[in-house]
C-alpha cells in the first residue's frame, strides 16, 4: 500500500488545517461526516483489515466490538446492498448508481465507536476521512467543504484553505496501481471490508 499517499494527505491536511485556523471545527466527537455510507476503494479496504487485525492483537476487546458493529450493519445493508453480495464488491452500473443514491444514508460507519464519536480505526481510514473537511474540488470543479465549518465565511477565505488539488488524482493512480498487483476492481463498503471471512 502507498505510504506515500499517506503521507501527502496528512502533510496537505496539515497545511490546510494550518490555513483554516478556527474556521475548520473538526474535532474529537464530531462524527456528522461517519453517518452514511460511501464507497471506499480496495486499498482502503485492505488498509481497515490491516488496522483491525493490529487492534485484534492489542485490543482483543475493541476488535471484537467492531466486528460485533459489523456484523450489526451487514444485517442491515445486505437486503438491499447495490452489489455483489459474495465480493462486497458495488455494481458500477447506471442503475447500481441511482440505488445507491438513496442506500444507508443513516448508517454509521462500524469503526465509529457511537460512545465516544471516534474512529477505533483512525490511523487506518480511507482517504475520503483523512482529506473530509478542508475544501476540496467536486469532478465539476466547485469547492466543497464540510456544513459544519467555514460558517459565514467568503468564498475567497474558503478558496485560500484549499487542499491540495493534486490528491485525487494521486489517489486514482494509487488505487489503479494496487488493483493491477493484486487482480482487483471497484469498490466496497467498510461494512464489507471489514467482515469475517
Amino acid at each position: 500500500m502507498s505510504d506515500s499517499l499517506i503521507q501527502i494527505v496528512t502533510t496537505a491536511l496539515a497545511s490546510a488545517t494550518a490555513r483554516s485556523g478556527d474556521h475548520l471545527v473538526c474535532c474529537p466527537g464530531c462524527s456528522q461526516c461517519c453517518i452514511g455510507v460511501f464507497p471506499i476503494s480496495n486499498e482502503d479496504a485492505a488498509r481497515l483489515r490491516n488496522g483491525l487485525e493490529l487492534l485484534i492483537q492489542t485490543d482483543p476487546a475493541g476488535a471484537f466490538r467492531i466486528q460485533e458493529r459489523v456484523a450489526s450493519s451487514l444485517a442491515r445493508l445486505d437486503p438491499w446492498f447495490p452489489g455483489e453480495h459474495a465480493t462486497g464488491i458495488l455494481h458500477d452500473d447506471h442503475e447500481a448508481a441511482i440505488l445507491f443514491e438513496e442506500f444507508a444514508n443513516d448508517e454509521p460507519c462500524p469503526a465509529l465507536d457511537p460512545d465516544h464519536g471516534t474512529c477505533d480505526l483512525y490511523e487506518h481510514r480511507p482517504i475520503l476521512c483523512r482529506t473530509f473537511g478542508p475544501p476540496m474540488r467536486t469532478e465539476e470543479g466547485n469547492l466543497a467543504t464540510c456544513e459544519l465549518c467555514y460558517i459565514h465565511v467568503s468564498t475567497e477565505e474558503i478558496a485560500a484553505c484549499e487542499l491540495d488539488p493534486t490528491i485525487p488524482a494521486l489517489e486514482a493512480a494509487s488505487n489503479e496501481a494496487f488493483n493491477a498487483a493484486h487482480n482487483l476492481h471497484g469498490e466496497t463498503l467498510v461494512a464489507y471490508a471489514l467482515r469475517s471471512k
